[in-house]
């Protein structure tokens, strides 16, 4: 069949490989344009950007997919079938009704739960045990349409977003595939997404990461790893010697269960350099201070010099300015990666 792929983000990437490799005719690649990233603010083409470029394959970046302009160039491609994955735009009735056979889209979550821009993020940060992905149908409504296929995984007890985020973009290709040849044989099997049960995702900000040390610690330990690599879970680090404070970043973290002293405030190292949180303790496994590298807490108790009595204390938000930065840095990459 005739493919026309649109997408901009790194979990399409493995889809693409195996639309290159199979009997299927990829026509033709539609992106984003090139965003502005690092200090410098160069010009950064996306992820599928530089796929079509190396794999030379017919690409266009568009800022707005459902133009009169695009199209025409997508209708002159002929689809057979439109693939629609972490592309960053909503796709318009014109484009969804004009290949000859369907319009879908993959989607990272075991919908109806977690439509949205972080599904990944927010299946770890809710403390499920399992997820997915799902191939449906495009629809007018976010992540409403039927289902067509999809595929299972457990979520690992100390897994990150990041990590989850790579092994369902390979989980999604095969099943891409498999969808594909029902599609062109007229045997899938459409099915309605159960309302009752839809839950959302939406996109992260910064402050979604700044971490309150008077929640429970598992939940914290969720978010910490729900929230790496972005926008990262956070917190200031307060020394009690000399009241310096530097931002960190933690990228994974055990719960401890057992008493604490009453005598710590929430957010405190203990004597075992646990932190108190407001029920059991967070035992910090990895850390990235502002500026630095990723370090394991060892190397970090060691270069910081961290007493017992010192503290990590929550950010305070500087207001809605802070937050749409945060939001303009993310790319389309379902909310989990920052453009770069």
């Amino acid at each position: 069949m005739n493919i026309v792929y649109l997408g901009s983000g790194e979990f399409g990437l493995p889809c693409l490989d195996a639309l290159k490799a199979s009997r299927h005719s990829l026509a033709l690649v539609v992106t984003q344009p090139a965003c502005p990233a690092g200090r410098g603010r160069k010009l950064c083409p996306t992820p599928v950007a530089l796929w079509a470029e190396r794999h030379a394959v017919p690409s266009i970046e568009s800022d707005c997919m459902n133009s009169p302009e695009m199209i025409r160039r997508i209708a002159d491609c002929r689809p057979d079938v439109l693939v629609v994955i972490a592309c960053g735009q909503k796709i318009g009735p014109e484009l969804i009704e004009m290949p000859t056979k369907l319009a879908i889209n993959v989607h990272s979550s075991l919908l109806p739960k977690f439509r949205g821009a972080a599904p990944i993020n927010w299946a770890i940060i809710r403390g499920e045990s399992e997820t997915g992905v799902s191939i449906i149908t495009l629809a007018d409504r976010m992540d409403a349409g039927d289902v067509l296929g999809q595929a299972k995984t457990p979520i690992g007890v100390h897994e990150t977003a990041g990590e989850l985020h790579d092994r369902l973009a390979q989980l999604a290709a095969p099943l891409l595939l498999e969808t594909l040849d029902k599609i062109g044989a007229d045997a899938v099997i459409y099915t309605r997404q159960n309302e009752f049960e839809a839950t959302k995702a939406p996109k992260l900000k910064k402050s979604d990461g700044f971490l309150d040390f008077s929640e429970p610690a598992y939940i914290l330990a969720d978010k910490i790893r729900g929230l790496w690599p972005w926008p990262g879970a956070s917190a200031n680090f307060v020394s009690a010697g000399t009241h310096k404070t530097a931002r960190v970043s933690l990228a994974l973290a055990e719960v401890i269960w057992g008493e604490t002293s009453p005598r710590y405030v929430h957010g405190t190292f203990d004597e075992d350099f646990n932190v108190i949180c407001g029920d059991g303790k967070l035992a910090i496994r990895k850390i990235k201070p502002a500026g630095s590298g990723l370090m394991d807490f060892h190397a970090f108790i060691n270069g910081w010099r961290v007493q017992p009595g010192d503290r990590l204390a929550k950010i305070e938000e500087k207001g809605e300015n802070a937050d749409k930065r945060g939001q303009a840095r993310t790319d389309t990459d379902e909310g989990l990666r920052e453009c770069r």
